[in-house]
């Protein structure tokens, strides 16, 4: 009954495999379902359902297969709350006129919208009979009618009897910017664990190996215990057009530190691009070689810089910082990109700005480093990168 329904819910993104299927047919022979559709689709969505962008995916598939709702009444419906965008200014009706508009009750209400629905081709605005805005009509938003079903977000008279469609919550995505909570929960499938140290640690396989081989006798095997591994370079473009995200940065900032399973963090400072030096502090003061920090950080640490990668061309080809007289490389600063981007394999640049900026100076530095934008899906597929290495995105 539910497999093709499975197979739906992966043609819209949703991540459901064997284990999925395996739990609703065990939930589905227990009863949790209590014989109902209604109780499957809670139960189906608990054990579906992985990720909250994936909530409005699951109830589009659901709606389509078990209820018949194609996808083209999901596309009329944002046509419609299209035309209710923007509403015309209504006109104030006389105390007379209020009292001559019809008055039905809910069931009646609903019964007309669904014929006006039927019929309507186009937006109106200020009439008494189509779904509109700023009328008299009992449908619509922006109205005067004190007893009709308000549609779309446009404040009205506050008298309607029912809101169409009402959701206290916006379709949840994965491309907005991050909460601290969000980054703790990507940066977390950022680690690696070796086995080092005293053998201190119960290996049970190995124990049962050898007491079978040692005729049933037991014979303990010990192991060093497992220890994360993973260090971290972290780099941030501060100042100029990244003041707008500052809050963001911030926030990647806190969770970087705040973060338990990386064996070592280290967190640095530039503006727009590096010049052969980064800083410790944000203000840019005691400043760190570039050449120096390559000698304490081996190419298995993981790089991540972030920055809008917006700058003047000449920027990328100057050998020296424009805000620091008594700096001068020898080298323009793409070839010091160029240079971090080959010591360190394993290496993410985010990027807080949409991808449709990403030209000019964007578009070269993305031919040095992997560029990710900074979103939830932004960061998790640089994690992803970060751990397997690899082509250039």
């Amino acid at each position: 009954m539910f497999v093709e329904f499975l197979y739906e819910l992966r043609d819209r993104g949703v991540k459901v495999g064997p284990q999925e299927a395996m739990s609703i047919a065990q939930a589905l022979r227990l009863g949790l379902h209590k014989g109902t559709l209604d109780g499957f689709y809670e139960t189906a969505r608990a054990l579906c359902v992985h990720r909250e962008q994936d909530l409005d995916a699951f109830d589009r598939a659901f709606a389509h297969h078990f209820r018949g709702v194609p996808d083209e009444a999901i596309a009329l419906t944002e046509e419609l709350m299209e035309w209710l965008q923007q509403p015309k200014s209504r006109r104030e009706l006389t105390e007379l006129e209020q009292q001559l508009l019809q008055r039905m009750d809910l069931d009646q209400v609903r019964q007309q919208m669904r014929e006006r629905l039927a019929q309507q081709r186009q937006r109106h605005d200020r009439g008494n009979r189509w779904v509109g805005t700023a009328g008299t009509s009992p449908h619509g938003s922006g109205g005067t009618n004190l007893a009709g079903i308000k549609v779309g977000d446009a404040p009205g008279g506050r008298g309607a009897l029912e809101v169409a469609g009402e959701r206290h919550f916006k379709d949840l995505r994965s491309d907005v910017t991050l909460d601290t909570r969000q980054i703790e929960v990507a940066l977390r499938r950022l680690r690696a664990f070796v086995r080092e140290g005293a053998e201190e640690e119960l290996d049970i396989e190995g124990t049962i190996d050898k007491t079978a081989r040692n005729a049933g006798e037991l014979e303990l095997k010990l192991r060093p215990p497992r220890r994360s591994n993973l260090r971290v370079l972290l780099l941030l473009d501060v100042g100029g057009s990244m003041d707008p995200h500052a809050d963001v940065c911030e926030r990647l900032f806190s969770a970087a530190r705040r973060a338990t399973h990386f064996k070592e963090l280290r967190t640095l400072y530039f503006h727009n691009c590096i010049y052969g030096r980064v800083y410790e502090r944000a203000s840019l003061m005691r400043g760190i070689d570039v050449l120096h920090l390559l000698q304490d950080c081996d190419p298995s640490w993981r790089l991540i810089v972030v920055g809008d990668a917006l700058m003047s061309p000449w920027e990328l080809q100057s050998a020296g910082s424009r805000w620091s007289w008594t700096e001068d490389s020898g080298a323009p600063g793409i070839a010091w990109l160029a240079h971090l981007a080959q010591h360190f394999p394993h290496s993410a640049w985010l990027n807080p700005e949409r991808e449709i900026s990403w030209y000019g100076t964007a578009e070269i530095i993305r031919r040095v480093f992997p560029m990710y934008r900074l979103t939830q899906d932004g960061l998790l597929e640089a994690v992803h990168h970060l751990m397997r290495g690899g082509a250039r995105r």
